[in-house]
């Protein structure tokens, strides 16, 4: 009985040992710290970059709505500008 749990918690330290690629000690910390680090900054550092920026935006828009300008051109219609064919302006037209 006693030998079941051991041999139990062999096969579970070594399918965790295998799962981290078979590395032990010294390597495996090293492999670990530059995966982290690698990780961190191509999905974490750019996500709260991203948010620091769009919140330093909303804070510049709420401090003086006149002096704030969006850098985005507005979309035009796509059947004023004739790219849509079809009655452009009818209504207009027909109102004169």
């Amino acid at each position: 009985m006693g030998s079941d749990w051991r041999r139990s918690m062999g096969n579970v330290r070594s399918f965790v040992g295998n799962s981290m690629g078979g590395l032990r000690g010294g390597q495996n910390l090293a492999s670990w710290l530059v995966a982290g680090t690698i990780a961190y900054y191509l999905w974490v550092k750019p996500a709260q970059d991203l948010k620091k920026e769009q919140q330093a935006r909303a804070l510049l828009a709420v401090a003086d709505a006149n002096e704030y300008v969006e850098k985005r051109k507005p979309i035009a219609d796509p059947q004023v500008t004739g790219l849509i064919y079809g009655n452009k302006n009818r209504t207009d037209k027909q109102q004169d």
